[in-house]
Order: structure tokens, then sequence, then C-alpha cells
């Protein structure tokens, strides 16, 4: 298997949101270095201390995972309820789609996938269990709660391993009983 690059999200400089609204951690972008304008897939995590509406990123497909807090009600602009975000439950949607952020219940945090439409997209789940983790064009294992095994790896919560190439099926397994790890894949939409 190739070696994966290890992260751990207290560690990374939190950066202004697009629309200036709230802080965002970038986790990995393609390609590196790339602006917020024109990468192809990012991955990050936001912090939410008030009520706030998303950034609009036209042409990008998101993910989005409650990490931390009691969750979000997502609005559209005339304030209906779009959908309860509560943790650890992945949400996809179009980026270009006017979102409010609604915290009654208190700040949170949030974990974000973003690809760009028709040449990248995403998949994100919650793991409880031990379980195989199947190769993806890039790779994201992020310890949400307790602690994890991944090969020769040991993840705490705020760890993450990313490869950021195709890689072998790997073997996770959950060290404590209330572990839960993030599992994302990025798979390229290769045209024929």
């Amino acid at each position: 298997m190739s070696e994966p690059r290890r992260i751990d999200l207290r560690t990374l400089a939190p950066q202004r949101w697009k629309n200036g609204a709230g802080l965002t951690r970038e986790i990995a972008t393609w390609p590196a270095g790339a602006s917020i304008e024109d990468f192809e897939w990012r991955l990050s995590v936001a912090e939410l201390e008030r009520d706030a509406p998303f950034s609009a990123f036209p042409g990008v497909d998101r993910c989005i995972v409650v990490l931390d807090g009691a969750g979000m009600e997502l609005q559209d602009d005339c304030g209906a309820i779009v959908r309860t975000l509560r943790p650890f439950e992945p949400w996809s949607f179009e980026g270009e789609r006017a979102l409010h952020a609604a915290l009654p219940q208190g700040p949170c945090r949030d974990f974000n996938a973003m690809t760009r439409r028709g040449r990248w997209h995403a998949a994100v789940d919650e793991l409880r269990h031990g379980a195989r983790v199947a190769q993806a064009d890039v790779t994201l294992l992020l310890a949400l709660a307790g602690r994890w095994r991944i090969a020769d790896h040991d993840l705490a919560p705020t760890q993450a391993l990313l490869w950021d190439a195709p890689h072998e099926t790997a073997t996770v397994e959950a060290l404590d009983a209330d572990a839960v790890l993030l599992h994302c894949r990025l798979c390229h939409d290769r045209q024929p």
C-alpha cells in the first residue's frame, strides 16, 4: 500500500470563508496550491459560531458532515428549513444552492468535501466498526471519536490519513467501543 500523509486538524491554520462569515481549516486541495476559485477538489473543516450563509460555489458538488456540536438547520432564501443536520450524518448538495446555516443549539464544526462537477465526485460515510476500505483516487480517513488502527497507523480524534493516489484496499479497526471514523472517497470522472 502507498504511504498516506498524516494530518492533525489541530495543526491546520484557520482561513476566512469565501464570503467572510466563518473560518475553515483546509485539509487538502488539488491541484496543490489551487485557489478557492479553481480547485478540482477540496477537503476542509469549518467552524461555525453563529448563524451564517454558505458561500456559493457554482459548478461544485458538496458533502457536509457535522463533527462537533448539536447540529445545524439549513434554510433556503425564505427561511424554510431544507435539512436538519445531526452529528456524523453526511449530506450532499449543489454548491450553487443558496443555503443559510442556523445554529439553534449553539456552535458546531463540520467537514466539507467539494468536487468540481463533471470531473470528480465524492462519497462520504461514517464507520463505527472495523471495515475494508476500497481503493479510490483519493481517500481520507478522519478519526472523529475513539481510537482507530489502519495498517501500521494509529489515529486518535482529530487525526487523519490522506492517500492522494490510488491505494490497495485497507482494513480499519476500531480500538474503542465509541469509535467513529469518517471515510471520504474521491473518484475522478474519467471521460471515455
